[in-house]
């Protein structure tokens, strides 16, 4: 006798949505290990809600994780309050076909979650699930428990936000790969010129060790200070240290590892054909989803 073993409905529909669940919550917290927080005690509400009442699964969904990440993003404001030295969101190795999307490239970024963390948590569920998800202002109110008018100035509020503060245009894979690579080379060759050639005057470098590895404490500002601190840095390379290019939220980033062991994720945020910011990730409990490809859906 045959049974069958497809799983329940409720479950099939989770499934289907996981990915895109998982990158709004992302988006609203910039935390893997919050956003599949958020995805469990999404899991657990859904389980008790009759299907038959739902005539849009994919937006209840979306609310139930909405709300959910609403909760968490307040408390962990609070945490970041507390936190040693600067706060970087966690980066995740991305897929191909995450930077094929140009526009979900760009919102994961983490210059773009940096930006997003400027704003009040309801101004940031508003933005990502308008601009990022391209969510009705009628499916957003429900999310957030405000009106549509409300939802509608929120929304006007975050994109004049957002627009004063993001990198001025969308910069191609080529172009960030191209400096990079220069990057990469005047790190590994010790050329302090050719670093200063590949940073743009204003360049911000943020160091996040969570208090567990040493790291920058504060924003080090301008490409000499920059250049001269990552330069210091070099003459304690040794053989045992290798850079190599990867793909981090969408775009080309860089792993330094240490006797094979990942150390340090670096991101950047290209203006003008110039590093403007430098991001390093050195906390090990913001690298544990650097060991796999991470899906991400719009």
């Amino acid at each position: 006798m045959e049974t069958d073993e497809r799983p329940d409905p409720a479950t099939e529909v989770f499934v289907e949505h996981r990915n895109l669940l998982f990158t709004v919550a992302y988006e609203m917290l910039g935390s893997a290990a919050d956003a599949e927080d958020v995805l469990q005690e999404t899991w657990l509400r859904w389980v008790g809600v009759d299907l038959g009442t739902v005539q849009n699964h994919r937006a209840y969904l979306v609310r139930i994780t909405t709300r959910q990440a609403l909760t968490r993003l307040r408390v962990l404001g609070r945490r970041k309050e507390s936190y040693v030295g600067s706060w970087l969101p966690e980066p995740l190795l991305t897929a191909p076909d995450v930077a094929e999307d140009v526009e979900l490239a760009d919102s994961v970024s983490m210059a773009m979650l940096l930006v997003l963390e400027t704003l009040t948590p309801t101004e940031r569920a508003v933005f990502v699930l308008r601009e990022v998800f391209d969510l009705g202002y009628d499916e957003i109110a429900e999310a957030v428990d405000k009106s549509a008018a409300a939802v509608r100035q929120i929304a006007h509020r975050a994109r004049s936000h957002v627009a004063a503060r993001r990198p001025r245009e969308i910069v191609s894979q080529t172009e960030t790969r191209g400096a990079l690579a220069a990057f990469q080379r005047a790190v590994e060759t010790g050329d302090l010129q050719g670093l200063l050639d590949v940073l743009a005057p204003d360049v911000v470098m943020l160091g996040d060790g969570g208090g567990i590895k040493q790291a920058v404490p504060r924003p080090v500002v301008g490409a000499e200070k920059v250049a001269r601190l990552l330069a210091g840095g070099l003459r304690k390379l040794t053989a045992s240290v290798s850079m190599r290019p990867v793909q981090v939220n969408g775009h080309p980033a860089l792993v330094i590892q240490f006797d094979g062991e990942l150390d340090t994720v670096v991101a950047v945020r290209i203006d003008n054909g110039l590093i403007t910011g430098l991001y390093a990730v050195r906390n090990p409990e913001k690298l544990s989803h650097m060991d796999r490809e991470t899906a991400l859906r719009r």
